[in-house]
């Protein structure tokens, strides 16, 4: 118990750690007065890729839910349960991988994991691709365990993917490198919802059986293609900024830069995950937090429906467009919370307490929910712009908002060597709380 309270009541102020130089006492600077390398938008673009390429993947398979209805519709537990298992197995591999990456940190090489990770994702979802034509005929449960062989693969992928990525930006010493991470993590969640709704919209409302299932395997196609495509501009460009680094760093004579980041990419100092909670734990609550209260809302916005809804009514407000709508409003609201912290004096990322309250104050939203349409049952307040704009949009906004403020601050806490395996662990407590969300999320979808 005397622990406990220690974490949360420590005897020494929780202020910023600042590396200074041998005999100078008064070199505490600021967050803002603290030297740091100079910004690159070039490098800003290649992190803002490498956010996209994150999460694209995992969006590809939200995207392409109805090619697997149609796949599974023949099997009544395989159609019940594929989008549970896809949920589980990705949830409890990511976090597996992430964990055990966490751990490895002597000799690891973050640009090494980072590569492998976008290498096993081409291949995926190259398989993934081509198994809509090879496995057209195959029966449900080869196809079945087959997809989770491939959700199982890119779940390994994004996890190294995480670790990596969170890990080597942290070298950099600069927090809008890892704002622009948190950027193309929102776009991967914008762009997929909105090109499922002019996909809907495109198509005539009463197809043929065949007409349907032969559009859903060309899209399934389309969806994995494109994740194989954007895996490997991913890579491309991450190899172009691993070299330039690689050759920055080899023409640097500055010994204490050097030990931040080696030539190699290697973390030179290996530090225990318990060490790394006790310097980082209100913003690691803080990001564990705000993801278990995230993963509500997808439970929601699948149920909810628009109180306009009606046979005859405008294509808008039925289902198979208006819970794409609600997915895009929150994606965006989220994206716009991540650029939002970009402004100094709209930013937490500095303030820890301040950062916890939110993540709690956040579960606040869940409630709102129950005052909306769930599954077409009446709604307690009448209003489409009222679930859509206040629920949807302000929860998406303050998730990209608390994530990267979280994600951007955690490097003021720590010494320059403990950088990039601080970045694992806030990778660590991130999907954490991404796991912990939707074991409760599957006591929430029995609303």
């Amino acid at each position: 118990m005397d622990r406990i309270r220690e974490w949360f009541a420590p005897t020494t102020a929780y202020e910023p750690i600042h590396e200074q130089a041998d005999g100078d006492e008064d070199s505490r600077l600021a967050p803002e007065t603290q030297p740091s390398p100079p910004f690159s938008r070039v490098i800003y673009a290649v992190f803002f890729v490498l956010g996209v390429s994150m999460l694209w993947a995992w969006n590809m398979f939200l995207a392409a839910a109805p090619y697997f209805h149609h796949r599974f519709q023949s099997d009544q537990w395989a159609s019940s349960h594929y989008q549970s298992s896809i949920l589980t197995v990705s949830t409890v591999t990511n976090l597996a991988s992430v964990f055990a990456l966490a751990k490895i940190q002597n000799g690891a090489s973050y640009p090494r994991r980072i590569a492998v990770s976008l290498l096993i994702n081409i291949v995926v979802f190259t398989l993934l691709a081509f198994s809509t034509i090879i496995l057209k005929h195959a029966s449900i449960p080869v196809y079945f365990g087959f997809l989770m062989i491939m959700v199982s693969g890119s779940a390994l992928a994004t996890g190294i993917n995480q670790n990596g990525v969170f890990a080597y930006v942290s070298g950099f010493g600069r927090e809008e490198y890892t704002q622009a991470i948190m950027s193309g993590q929102g776009v991967a969640g914008v762009l997929p919802s909105l090109a499922q709704i002019i996909s809907v919209l495109a198509v005539p409302e009463t197809k043929g059986k065949q007409s349907t299932s032969e559009e859903s395997w060309k899209s399934a196609f389309g969806y994995f293609i494109t994740a194989t495509a954007v895996s490997a501009l991913t890579l491309v460009a991450f190899l172009w900024l691993a070299k330039r680094q690689s050759q920055h760093l080899s023409d640097d004579d500055d010994d204490d830069r050097s030990e931040s980041i080696n030539s190699e990419g290697t973390s030179n100092k290996s530090v225990s995950l318990w060490v790394l909670f006790s310097k980082l734990r209100l913003t690691a609550l803080s990001i564990f937090l705000c993801f278990v209260v995230t993963m509500m809302f997808p439970v929601f916005t699948s149920k909810i429906e628009s109180v306009h809804n009606s046979p005859n009514g405008s294509r808008f407000f039925q289902p198979a467009v208006f819970i794409p709508l609600a997915f895009l409003v929150w994606n965006t609201g989220d994206m716009v919370g991540r650029i939002l912290v970009l402004i100094p004096r709209f930013s937490l990322a500095h303030r820890p307490w301040a950062l916890v309250i939110f993540a709690i104050a956040r579960a606040g939203f869940i409630p709102l929910y129950f005052l909306c349409n769930i599954r077409g049952e009446g709604a307690v307040v009448q209003s489409d712009f009222f679930y859509l704009f206040i629920i949807q949009g302000i929860f998406g906004a303050t998730n990209g908002y608390l994530a990267s403020c979280c994600m951007m601050g955690f490097g003021s806490w720590i010494s320059a060597e403990e950088r990039e395996p601080a970045g694992g662990f806030m990778t660590l407590m991130l999907v954490g709380g991404l796991a912990a969300g939707s074991l409760l999320s599957f006591f929430a979808a029995n609303v």
